[in-house]
């Protein structure tokens, strides 16, 4: 896990102060990598490249970035967690003189040319020179684990792992209308689009090379919906089972200790009393509480975890004056602001791990690959009715019964509001649009924001495309919902995940996002994954000897909740008000009506969370562009 930065010019020309530029790059995301940093430079002084180091696997410096071998340089941000393996397969073609699984990545670049990022496990974004073909070839992992950031100005490109590692460099920072937009309707962006105009993120499972002066980007990997119907669902609780305790097995090599999560629900759970069997020393659990209501108190449930699995639990108690203290530094490491107020409890539990762990492991992905948002509940339950009124229950493979649905719908107890909301208008249209209105907040928006500034473009259209995607079953209702949503709120996540641990030096890992995982998961029926509306069903008859009664029988886990909306109404409310009364007037939004919601936001809405991560954006960086210009000058 490290920070990476490079400069390129396209027409092989001498690039002016390169190494200067490349470490001040490096200096603006110093913090991931607190164990050392490196710039390498080409002869022609055309190309370069900046690395900061945060030492996970083979501690000595041997390790070190950008990394070198003959025609070859790299710099490196992640972990090959089968290194040991490819490490094995390639040592006859290879002269290996590290221990590190950046010189396996070189290795195999110089065996298999692009199609080595086909036999890695693990989350990475690198870039590699090959001198010889004078190329450059990027890649990314295949669910957006790491990021990579890039830009391309005059004749210069550049990348980073953070987006404002590129920003002293733009003559002016405008605003991506169509990303705000994307943004105001999701509160994350399709189509690899950010708020910075100009700056792009490479896809997930994508590469970038360069050669020639021309920019070619490709998609190496994607999820097929290919679903088998010969097998029972024993069969996939079986495999299903063996396949996350190898993924936990590969996600705890490490040369330091390593930490989990326990935020109380199935997935950290499971991932945490996973890797306590496989660490020899006692393993560390953390976990940040909300003491202000029981609505918000989870503890309960990690201390049950802990205490049934030997595992020493670290908590936290997060209050109102945390939020004060560091909302404004959340919001420079986010680089875009993304996703729900989440970002601030992550940051303060990482902050917590950071302390006495440099590796923690998380339950990313779960709610994505086996189906735990309510949503989908509420999605279905729609269709149920719509099957029951129009006799079409017994059609397709997918279908789960309105008489089966029924025990489940406890789970919607806290949803009322959003299903008062969701059956307002278009109840029973066609389910793209219906899972639409599901997502889209911009409902919720009124004369605060000015969309007639924004243009033509339409979200719904980017959504259409995506969720209606050729690699998805028209018939399962199911699978489209958690394919859109594993291809875009998943990486949002992931980038709040990302940039929240690394902000304190600290590595997570997300071992259900392993490929091997994902591909089974995908061709096993829905009405197994979903049977009778059950969230997460295949998951939890897989793995429920791992976790105790009181995790399996919850019907009232909310993600992680934060009480910004309970404190915005009391101690928070002057400082919130006076954010939006600081700082100029907005092209785009009206902050004197956002002022207005403070004390009528709902206990979960995100209206007034949403516009003030925008303020506090537009605060940090595009207000004090000049100071970024001035680093370069």
């Amino acid at each position: 896990m490290c920070g990476i930065v490079g400069i390129v010019n396209l027409k092989s020309q001498k690039y002016k102060n390169l190494e200067k530029h490349l470490t001040i790059m490096n200096e603006i995301q110093a913090h991931r990598g607190p164990d050392g940093d490196g710039i390498w430079v080409n002869s022609q002084e055309t190309i370069g490249f900046g690395h900061k180091r945060l030492s996970i696997i083979d501690l000595s410096s041997d390790g070190k970035q950008p990394m070198i071998d003959k025609e070859l340089s790299i710099t490196f941000n992640g972990e090959i967690y089968n290194y040991l393996e490819l490490k094995e397969e390639l040592k006859n073609d290879y002269d290996f003189k590290t221990n590190s699984d950046t010189e396996v990545i070189l290795a195999s670049y110089r065996k298999w040319g692009k199609k080595c990022v086909n036999h890695f496990r693990g989350m990475f974004a690198f870039a590699i020179w090959d001198d010889k073909e004078k190329k450059l070839f990027c890649a990314r992992d295949r669910f957006g684990i790491k990021p990579f950031y890039y830009a391309q100005i005059g004749d210069n490109f550049y990348f980073a792992s953070e987006a404002k590692s590129l920003l002293p460099f733009f003559e002016k920072l405008e605003v991506d209308k169509e990303a705000l937009k994307d943004y105001l309707y999701f509160q994350f962006y399709l189509e690899n689009k950010t708020l910075f105009k100009g700056i792009k993120e490479l896809g997930v499972a994508h590469t970038l090379t360069i050669k020639n002066n021309k920019i070619d980007i490709k998609k190496y990997w994607e999820v097929y919906y290919d679903i088998d119907f010969d097998h029972s669902a024993s069969y996939f609780e079986k495999k299903l089972k063996e396949l996350i305790e190898e993924s936990v097995k590969y996600h705890v090599r490490s040369d330091v200790p390593v930490g989990a999560y326990a935020s109380g629900g199935v997935d950290s759970s499971l991932m945490a009393i996973l890797a306590s069997k496989s660490e020899e020393k006692k393993l560390h659990a953390f976990h940040g509480k909300f003491s202000i209501s029981s609505t918000f108190d989870e503890s309960v449930y990690a201390q049950s975890i802990c205490e049934d699995n030997n595992i020493n639990l670290c908590q936290i108690d997060i209050n109102s004056q945390d939020f004060i203290d560091t909302i404004r530094k959340i919001t420079y490491h986010l680089d875009n602001p993304v996703a729900g107020p989440g970002s601030f409890a992550q940051y303060m539990t990482s902050k917590l791990a950071s302390q006495t762990r440099k590796v923690v492991l998380g339950g990313q992905g779960g709610d994505e690959i086996f189906g735990g948002y309510t949503r989908y509940l509420v999605a279905y339950f729609e269709q149920c009715i719509k099957g029951a009124v129009e006799g079409t229950l017994d059609n397709g493979n997918y279908v789960v019964t309105y008489e089966s649905i029924i025990p489940n719908l406890i789970s919607l107890k806290n949803y009322k509001p959003m299903l008062k909301q969701f059956w307002s208008d278009g109840l029973f249209e066609e389910i793209d649009k219906r899972y639409y209105s599901l997502i889209n907040r911009a409902p919720n928006l009124g004369d605060e924001i000015y969309l007639d500034k924004l243009g033509d473009y339409d979200p719904f259209e980017s959504f259409s495309k995506l969720f209606n995607s050729e690699n998805v079953g028209k018939e399962s209702y199911f699978d489209k919902m958690t394919h859109f949503d594993f291809k875009t709120l998943l990486p949002a996540l992931l980038q709040v995940e990302d940039r929240m641990s690394m902000a304190h030096g600290l590595e997570a890992r997300v071992p259900f996002l392993d490929h091997k995982i994902v591909e089974f998961a995908a061709t096993i029926p829905a009405d197994i994954k979903f049977k009778n509306g059950t969230l997460k069903k295949l998951l939890v008859e897989s793995t429920k000897e791992y976790l105790p009664e009181k995790i399996l029988n919850r019907k009232d886990k909310m993600g992680f909740p934060v009480p910004l909306n309970l404190w915005m109404k009391d101690e928070l409310k002057d400082f919130i008000i006076s954010i939006f009364d600081s700082g100029p007037e907005r092209e785009f939004f009206n902050k004197e009506l956002i002022k207005n919601s403070v004390q009528s936001e709902g206990q979960f809405g995100r209206k007034v969370w949403g516009f003030l991560s925008l303020e506090l954006w537009y605060q940090e960086f595009i207000d004090k562009h000049e100071d970024y210009k001035n680093l370069i000058k």
